[in-house]
Order: structure tokens, then sequence, then C-alpha cells
């Protein structure tokens, strides 16, 4: 679709200053304060105040949000809807009319319900609801995006194993690579059944490739 797979701008606009470094998630720490309903991180508050775009969620909060959803009933790491068939066919289209935005809404918002931090359906979502004017709704996407992308930013640097991006889906993956303005080179290898590596296309910051974390994710498969 003409002038929609733009990259998302978003790191400028990510609460930065707060992460002075970064730190893999602690699984069991996280588990224990998620599904304590009386910890200020209770998962289903944070996602509350994620679904109205609250931007004065701490770091702290914004990875107990992303990294929490991972022991949600919901969490289903490797599902594929229908609504993501019907969306990648409008977005075949040279040319978009607002049936074609709407449309594109409303699968998107689809395919959210599945996976709530899908990155590229919110970059749909904001081209969308900008082309339709809606401002208020396009600012509220990219402050929910932001909250995700600066959870995964504050895993790691995803240069050696060690320092991995921690991810609870593949998807964030790839995503990942475009908002921090890289392009996949092709090539993913699994290594010892808990990092994904992807390889890069030439840059001009020479990183050949990048590691992710996805054992919350392979862990799902355990119990399926």
């Amino acid at each position: 679709m003409k002038k929609l797979c733009i990259i998302l701008l978003l790191l400028g606009v990510t609460a930065r200053p707060q992460n002075k470094g970064t730190e893999p998630p602690d699984y069991n720490s996280i588990e224990k304060n998620v599904k304590n309903k009386k910890s200020p991180l209770y998962f289903d508050n944070l996602f509350e105040r994620y679904k109205r775009a609250d931007s004065t969620l701490t770091l702290n909060e914004k990875r107990h949000l992303y990294y929490g959803y991972s022991f949600s009933s919901n969490y289903k790491p490797y599902s594929v809807t229908k609504a993501e068939e019907k969306l990648n066919q409008l977005l075949q289209k040279n040319n978009a009319d607002r049936k074609d935005l709407e449309l594109i809404l409303k699968y998107s918002a689809q395919v959210l319900e599945s996976y709530p931090f899908r990155l590229r359906m919110k970059e749909y979502r904001i081209f969308c609801l900008k082309e339709l004017q809606r401002y208020k709704e396009a600012s509220d996407e990219m402050k929910q995006s932001a909250m995700i992308i600066d959870a995964i930013t504050s895993s790691g640097d995803g240069i050696t194993q060690q320092s991995s991006f921690y991810v609870i889906n593949t998807i964030n993956e790839y995503e990942m690579l475009g908002v921090l303005g890289f392009e996949f080179g092709g090539r993913q290898e699994l290594i010892d059944f808990k990092y994904d590596y992807l390889s890069l296309k030439d840059n001009s910051y020479n990183v050949k490739g990048l590691y992710f974390d996805i054992s919350r994710s392979l862990q799902s498969l355990k119990f399926n």
C-alpha cells in the first residue's frame, strides 16, 4: 500500500532517560508481581493504563507490562488470526481510500486482540489514523508503541547472546529491526533453543546481526 510501510520513528519519543543501563528481565519476580492483585505492578492494572496510553508509566512498569503479558492466559505467541490474512490482502493495494483505511483499523484491532504488542500493527494504525485526521488516537498509538520499545530496549543491546534483546514474541524481533533502522539480512538461526540470531544487511554501524532471547515464547511450546 502506498506510503503505508513506513519505518517507526518512535525512538525519539520514548522515555530513554529513565533507562541508565540495560538489564535482563527477572521472569520469576515479574510473574510474582503481575499476579499479585495487591501489587502496584498487577498486570490487569498496568494493562488498563496501557490501553489509556498513560505516558506516566515508569520503565519498571513498562517492563512488567510487556514481559508480564507472557504470564497471562491470553498469551499464545505462535497463533495466527484470520484478520491478519484479510489485512495482508488490503495492504497489497496501491492506493487506499477511506473505506480501506477503516478496514485496516478494524482488522489490525482484531490482530491486536490476539497479541496487543504488535509494533507493525501499531504502525499501520498510526498511518491510517493520521490519514483520517484522528490525531489524538494516532498519538495514543504512538505512546503505546513507545512503551513496548522502551521495555524491549531496556533488556539489552542485541550485540551478543549475553546482551540479547528479550522478546516474548518472535514477531517483535523483526519489528525491532525496523525500529532500530536495520534491515533483515535473510539468515535466522536458533541457538541453544533460547536465542534467535538475525543477520542484518550492510549498515553504517557495521553490525552483522542481532541476538534475541526468546526463551519465554519457546517455553510456551512445552505446554501445547
